[in-house]
């Protein structure tokens, strides 16, 4: 009797949950967020807010909470989390929100990221096929705020639409686009990377009344932005 008692009690307890290798990652990927003190702790929230797993490849889902690029096919990649923080961060996208540029939209995984943070935010792809899908990705999603766009081949960025408050590329230019500067309200930020095809370096521009501010920050390997002003 007893000894049928303990086993009924035994049978109630219950058992606890294990986590899941994606719970490993995303926890190892949460601590390297929150190891680099220069990210804003908003965008480390909204990085960490958005499935990653949704903007890879099918089959880079299990390592899509890896700190690392993968490919999207077309020849391009999505940037590594913890870059596409510094790059955010540095944007200071103001708390009321503001208007967005987002040059290479990808596979829309940057463009989810600033949507949490912007009120609005119109991003740019030249590949129709990465655009199309992207668009449909992030309505899928919820990300109503994100207007995807197919860049043009004559114009870089979208002047018509602007003057932004931040704008952010994701590919490397040889040097900083005047027309990019111009398309930014006064004390709006751009982000670039800019150097040479294999090697660039992170660029913050911080447009003023007369001129701007140019700073200089991480080394960094993007794909090549083309149209004018590019490659």
């Amino acid at each position: 009797m007893v000894l049928n008692q303990i086993k009924d009690r035994l049978s109630r307890i219950r058992k606890p949950t294990l986590p899941t290798d994606a719970g490993l990652e995303r926890t190892a990927l949460e601590g390297a967020l929150l190891a680099r003190r220069e990210l804003d702790p908003r965008v480390v929230d909204a990085v960490l807010r958005v499935p990653r797993e949704e903007f890879v490849m099918s089959r880079d889902r299990q390592c899509a909470q890896d700190d690392r690029a993968l490919s999207i096919g077309f020849e391009q990649t999505i940037s590594q989390p913890s870059l596409v923080a510094h790059m955010v961060s540095e944007l200071k996208i103001p708390a009321q929100g503001g208007l967005v540029l987002d040059i290479g939209c990808g596979s829309g995984y940057q463009a989810a990221i600033l949507s949490l943070l912007a009120e609005k935010v119109i991003t740019l792809e030249r590949i129709s096929s990465l655009a199309n899908a992207a668009r449909s990705r992030l309505e899928r999603l919820g990300y109503h705020n994100v207007t995807v766009i197919q860049a043009s081949d004559d114009v870089l960025g979208l002047p018509q639409s602007g003057p932004y408050d931040a704008i952010i590329v994701g590919a490397s230019a040889p040097a900083i686009p005047d027309s990019l500067v111009g398309q930014l309200k006064t004390g709006g930020r751009l982000v670039i990377p800019v150097g040479q095809l294999k090697r660039q370096r992170l660029v913050t521009v911080v447009k003023t009344e007369d001129d701007s501010e140019v700073n200089y920050g991480l080394d960094c390997v993007f794909v090549p932005l083309i149209g004018p002003e590019a490659w």
